[in-house]
């Protein structure tokens, strides 16, 4: 594709904006910087950071299908890439069998493109219209599977022993994810550009939840945000991510409330939307969360809520 007809680094961060995804000018660049060079990207973090979601915003933002691939242990190239249409072949050789084809062509006519159930890596290649490939959760995948993604992500092309190799008749933006429960190869990480995404900073994660929960009040956006940013301090089994703080807010607007209530009791049942393990929430006593909320904001916390 011309570089031409890429936005701009701004253009990107208010597309991605208009998407519902607040990017920084780093993860805007990299995203640029993807599309500039048609290179994947690779995305680490903790989990609920917003990597999953970003892949699923650039498809909107740029206009683009979205393919995922969703890796885990075991996944192989029938899940992955393709796998033979064998109900649609044999039903080829009854009806050949029976007069109605050629049989000296009808082994080179089973093995072709026609006869291929394409999965979301093929699929991405062979669409006529450039997309957006999400491989989510590489490092949940084996290294066998990771070694055959070389082909496709440095060469853009996919080599079936039967047919040969299928070139790209477009080339996605591929963003893969990785939560970091195994180390990733150096081959696979030379062919990528890299972000590691973390939490978001106090006025960020604030300045997402007001544009995703346009309907609750400053006050509690502030003062909720606030107390999970504190409550990520804490050890925890699982950190909330930026999903949970959003499901959280939408609950104790549910509820009816402005702000956090004075009373901790009032929250225990609502921290259902924060903490995910029951370890977390047995912790969690009514005590600590009237810490967490009595706390005075950090002077960080005082300039952003004072709008300095």
């Amino acid at each position: 594709m011309n570089s031409s007809a890429h936005p701009t680094t701004q253009q990107l961060r208010e597309q991605l904006a208009q998407a519902g995804y607040l990017a920084d000018e780093d993860l805007a660049s990299l995203v640029w910087m993807g599309l500039q060079l048609e290179r994947p990207l690779l995305l680490e973090g903790e989990a609920g950071v917003g990597k999953t979601a970003l892949a699923a915003a650039c498809a909107r933002a740029l206009g683009r299908q979205l393919l995922r691939l969703q890796c885990y242990e075991g996944l192989d190239l029938n899940q992955a890439v393709y796998e033979w249409n064998y109900s649609r072949q044999l039903l080829e050789i009854r009806l050949t069998e029976a007069g109605q084809g050629d049989k000296s062509k009808l082994r080179e006519h089973l093995f072709s493109e026609e006869y291929l159930l394409q999965r979301p890596l093929l699929q991405a290649i062979r669409s006529p219209h450039a997309c957006v490939l999400l491989i989510d959760e590489i490092d949940r995948a084996d290294e066998a599977f990771e070694a055959f993604l070389l082909e496709v992500l440095s060469e853009f092309q996919i080599t079936v022993p039967e047919i040969g190799t299928l070139q790209a008749r477009s080339k996605p933006l591929v963003v893969l994810t990785s939560n970091g429960t195994r180390d990733l190869s150096d081959a696979l990480r030379r062919r990528c550009l890299f972000h590691y995404l973390d939490f978001p900073t106090l006025a960020r994660e604030m300045a997402i939840v007001r544009k995703l929960v346009p309907e609750a009040s400053q006050r509690l956006v502030e003062e909720a945000v606030a107390f999970v940013q504190r409550l990520r301090k804490q050890d925890l089994d699982k950190t909330p991510g930026v999903a949970e703080t959003l499901d959280w807010v939408r609950v104790l607007f549910k509820l009816g409330l402005q702000e956090l209530p004075p009373d901790p009791q009032q929250l225990v049942p609502t921290l259902a939307a924060l903490l995910k393990t029951r370890q977390d929430s047995w912790h969690m006593t009514a005590e600590r969360i009237m810490n967490l909320v009595g706390k005075p904001p950090l002077a960080h916390d005082a300039d952003v809520m004072s709008g300095r």
